[in-house]
């Protein structure tokens, strides 16, 4: 078998809405290296990815490569493939001077390439997230989530997935019920039931994901904690929970920040990242509008996490 590489080189903002269409085109793998993980001064110690070798890096803004098998379907989508790329930008979101390119690669580099990116990466000082293939050995205590996001977003090294992780510690209680919507790797799934959740539901539209996850939450030994489903946002939920995260897009926050007031119970707390800086009054606006009061808004480089809370009525 031969198999191509799609190689976009293009903006930070962009990365979630680009992965997700190179995986509906059917790519079996996606790896992502942002220039911020190598180039930026970090405010503490957290967060380090573990071996960074410059070599590995853009100069600026994010590659992101794809891997697909190399057939006839595939060279024939190639040109729409690229357009459809392009055209998020009627969606607002910002590609930058975005590069599309094809390479061909090994049958048996393929599937591992994009794997000596991701490292160990540690969170706060209690959570570490560590690829399931090292053999990373915890301190006494420490909260280790072990990962293989395959084709889901969530590594752990993503500004937005920290920005959540950090929040959960901070405000998750014991014995608390969680939804995590567009719950990607699983990631913040898994974290809340180390956290001491009772119950979590996950959720994700994309079957690709929802597969990553159910190997993620089974790897990590919290199936008996975390229910998984393929779902639409919080469509057809009807049970009321403590908390809701939600690691995705801000257009897509903006889209049901009603029917989080309705699944909070009194008191509740909406966890929502994925957002880039300059949206994040728009979507403290419509949260509020929901009937939310904002907590606080916590920021790592360009992007926002907002915590916002349901009122005791």
């Amino acid at each position: 078998m031969e198999w191509s590489e799609v190689e976009i080189h293009t903006l930070n903002e962009a990365v979630e809405p680009v992965a997700n269409q190179l995986t509906e085109y059917g790519a079996s793998g996606v790896s992502i290296t942002d220039a911020i993980d190598f180039h930026r001064e970090r405010e503490d110690k957290f967060g380090e990815i573990y071996a960074l070798n410059a070599a590995d890096y853009p100069e600026d803004g994010v590659v992101i490569k794809a891997y697909f098998l190399k057939t006839d379907e595939f060279l024939a989508q190639l040109a729409e493939m690229e357009q459809t790329i392009r055209n998020l930008k009627q969606f607002d979101i910002a590609l930058g001077d975005l590069s599309f390119q094809v390479n061909d690669v090994n049958d048996d580099d393929w599937a591992t390439a994009w794997k000596k990116y991701y490292h160990p990466v540690q969170i706060t000082e209690q959570i570490t997230v560590a690829p399931t293939w090292e053999n990373y050995q915890g301190r006494e205590n420490e909260i280790v989530i072990e990962l293989d996001p395959g084709m889901a977003f969530g590594t752990g090294t993503h500004p937005t997935t920290q920005l959540c992780m950090r929040a959960l510690e901070t405000y998750l209680k014991k014995n608390d019920s969680v939804i995590d919507v567009g719950t990607g790797s699983g990631v913040l799934s898994i974290l809340s039931a180390k956290l001491g959740a009772e119950k979590v539901l996950a959720m994700d539209l994309d079957e690709v994901a929802v597969r990553a996850a159910e190997e993620n939450i089974n790897q990590n030994h919290v199936e008996a904690i975390v229910t998984l489903r393929q779902n639409n946002l919080l469509d057809g939920v009807f049970e009321r929970v403590d908390v809701i995260v939600a690691n995705i897009l801000a257009e897509v926050i903006l889209l049901f920040p009603e029917d989080v007031y309705n699944t909070l119970k009194p008191g509740g707390l909406f966890i929502a990242s994925g957002i880039i800086a300059e949206k994040a009054e728009t979507v403290r606006e419509a949260i509020r509008a929901a009937g939310l009061t904002v907590l606080t808004t916590e920021v790592q480089g360009d992007w926002v996490a907002v915590i916002a809370k349901r009122g005791e009525n």
